[in-house]
């Protein structure tokens, strides 16, 4: 496995610059280079990462997406003067030329080619290019928005051409819609593009009909374009969250991609004037986290658009620590999309239905936006503030944005245990698992009998049970004390490991403990009425809920062999859902017998829910699974997900029982709501 994160910059890109005043393209400036760089400096981040050196782009690999009229006009701008590259600029839509922007735009592709051969080699698992001028508007015949060459675009038919690759996804995050990138890719099937952006119902730039969520690509490309228009500002964390859950994650899945390339704008983040949305830097962690589990951690980040510096840079830093393998900050806001999200969201899902396995049997019909539609009007009727009034007030914003994330990095930033994954030897267990894991020192049985006799002794019924529970309270003591990240323990019986293991977690201090039981296990109820949630994924269904606590049994009843696939369809569509609505201070994921699961599937639960409770995980497995434990360990220290093989979509009946599951538990676990 390939391991460490590249980092790609160069000073010199910072000397494209506005040369005379442009209210339009005043706020691209060479400080959101910089000071993204020095805020990664400031975490210590730099010095963890693999460097790379940038280097120009061909002329060559330009014309791999651009035509050679639009090469040479950018060639041409090296000797012009000020007025001469005015006059050039004001041919294009939001775009400036400066001297050195031509060889700053072949660094900003040289740089992101790098990126590319850097993780197809093996290099660095994954990595993050910071690089100006962006790129996603761009066109094949023009600059637009602030671009000149279209940096991802080039990257994918670049890796297209020279590793042979027939899958790309292209993430674009940014808050405006990458139009270049669409028209590039609207017929091509090898490359599928996401992207999420304002709209407003087309008021918003670029104003384009085409970036709709009705885009949905032309001719063999139809279905592998997909835009999700946002159709109010404000949009939080939680929008962004159920867009993962309820649209890119399943279709990502079902698409299989051999590489990721993300179009990082961070004018989608909090302060940004452009974007105008509330999503905070933690969740650019979270998303980042999502899409490592793709394309066997073939991820590769280029810089776009981000506005608001501080902003900026914090959400740069929180996909660095990511990709570096760091463990996800807590998401912080409700969770819960909001109405106008949901119906983007249902919309999208409804424009996909022909084209996409996952989507066959899902209920999905057109909604008309009501809740923005009349708003817009409204906000027609009464726009009457000044330009200068608006540029006062947002001069304030920006003061109090950065207040607030002075405070906010303060508050969820965490010290990062030393050891990630620790198991103990009891049963011999430490041969089988990957060299990461941190063996840690045993209970002795003195030790387990006083704390078993004491709170845990109904559920002790022999010798064997007892000593497995002093291996698993050893591992987990180390996790409730932040000494480690995760743990896994082999157990005979891991209903009751679990059981235990949430009793003790309370009792520690923890108020919300999540616990995944996978496979055929008798539950064990607890007496801390309020204080854990449970997830049963079982072949035969037993009792919802006792008097003691709130117990979700959600009986999914689970095919064998390739059809596993029903699993990931749980996984995206509802325990993730849950799971994050949720926000559990700790993770217990306890595997039985009779599970009729691939290691896939349970590998990807175990990646996934790491992006919660600052990754704290306990797995409990039973002792008899050594190839799962195998698996489970990989996921826990940090490997991508086995390869799933050919997706074949869950059944018309195991979709019913997701949505029944999905409309009865929605109003208490708002990220369920896609529709």
């Amino acid at each position: 496995m390939a391991s460490g994160t590249v980092l790609i910059y160069d000073e010199e890109m910072t000397t494209h610059k506005l040369l005379w005043s442009d209210p339009i393209c005043d706020i691209e400036v060479p400080e959101r280079l910089s000071s993204s760089y020095e805020q990664l400096k400031c975490y210590h981040l730099v010095e963890r990462c693999v460097h790379v050196p940038a280097r120009e782009g061909s002329e060559e690999e330009i014309l791999l997406v651009h035509s050679s009229e639009h090469l040479e006009v950018a060639k041409s701008t090296q000797t012009m003067n000020e007025e001469e590259l005015k006059r050039v600029s004001e041919n294009y839509d939001a775009f400036f030329f400066h001297p050195s922007t031509y060889r700053c735009a072949r660094l900003a592709v040289g740089a992101t080619l790098q990126l590319v051969d850097a993780v197809m080699s093996g290099k660095g698992r994954n990595g993050m290019a910071l690089v100006r001028p962006p790129g996603h508007h761009s066109q094949r015949n023009a600059a637009n928005g602030f671009c000149l060459f279209n940096n991802v675009a080039i990257a994918a038919e670049y890796a297209k051409l020279k590793y042979g690759l027939q899958r790309i996804l292209i993430v674009d995050w940014d808050v405006h819609h990458g139009q270049g990138t669409q028209y590039i890719f609207e017929e091509d099937p090898s490359v599928l593009y996401f992207s999420w952006h304002r709209y407003e119902h087309q008021e918003f730039w670029p104003s384009l009909k085409e970036s709709d969520y009705d885009a949905v690509g032309l001719g063999k490309g139809k279905g592998f374009n997909i835009n999700l228009p946002w159709n109010k500002v404000g949009m939080g964390n939680s929008d962004y969250l159920a867009a993962f859950f309820h649209v890119l994650l399943p279709v990502a899945f079902e698409f299989d991609p051999e590489l990721v390339i993300v179009s990082s704008g961070y004018d989608s983040g909090i302060g940004d004037p452009e974007g105008q949305m509330n999503a905070t830097p933690e969740v650019f962690a979270h998303l980042t986290h999502f899409l490592m589990q793709l394309a066997n951690g073939k991820l590769c980040v280029i810089l776009e658009g981000g506005y608001h510096l501080k902003s900026l840079a914090e959400s740069v830093c929180m996909t660095v620590k990511t990709l570096l393998g760091d463990p996800v900050p807590q998401i912080t806001g409700e969770m819960a999309p909001c109405l106008s999200a949901v119906e983007s969201i249902q919309n999208v899902r409804a424009a996909h239905k022909p084209y996409w396995k996952w989507l066959t049997y899902e209920d999905t019909s057109f909604l008309q936006n009501l809740s923005t539609k009349s708003h817009l009007l409204k906000k027609a009727n009464s726009n009457s503030s000044t330009e200068h009034d608006s540029k006062i007030t947002n001069s304030n914003k920006t003061v109090k944005v950065e207040r607030f994330l002075e405070l906010h990095m303060k508050n969820i930033l965490f010290p990062v245990p030393t050891i990630r994954t620790a198991t103990t030897d009891s049963t011999g267990l430490a041969r089988f698992l990957p060299v990461a894991v941190h063996l840690v020192k045993e209970m002795d049985k003195t030790e387990i009998k006083a704390l078993v006799s004491g709170f845990y002794v109904d559920l002790v019924k022999d010798d064997k049970t007892l000593l497995s529970l002093g291996s698993m309270l050893a591992i987990l003591d180390k996790i409730l004390k932040k000494e480690v990240r995760n743990g896994i323990a082999a157990s005979p019986t891991p209903a009751v490991s679990a059981a235990v293991a949430l009793r003790h977690s309370v009792r520690f201090g923890f108020q919300r403990v999540l616990c995944i039981f996978v496979g055929d296990m008798q539950i064990i109820p607890n007496t801390e009425d309020g204080k854990e949630l449970i997830i049963h994924v079982c072949e035969k269904e037993q009792s919802g809920r006792t008097s003691f606590t709130f117990v979700l049994n959600s009986f999914l009843l689970l095919l064998k062999g390739a059809e596993g696939n029903d699993f990931f369809s749980a996984v995206l569509g509802f325990i993730l859902p849950v799971a994050y609505s949720y926000q559990p201070n700790l993770t217990v994921i306890a595997v039985g017998q009779n599970r009729n699961l691939e290691l896939s599937g349970i590998s990807v639960l175990f990646a996934l829910l790491q992006g919660l409770a600052e990754s704290r995980i306990l797995a409990v497995i039973k002792d008899t699974e050594i190839k799962l434990m195998q698996g489970v360990a990989k996921a826990l220290v940090g490997a991508s997900p086995p390869h799933f093989g050919v997706y074949v979509p869950p059944t018309q009946e195991k979709v019913n029982k997701i949505k029944t599951l999905r409309d009865q538990f929605q109003q208490e676990w708002k990220m369920l709501q896609c529709s």
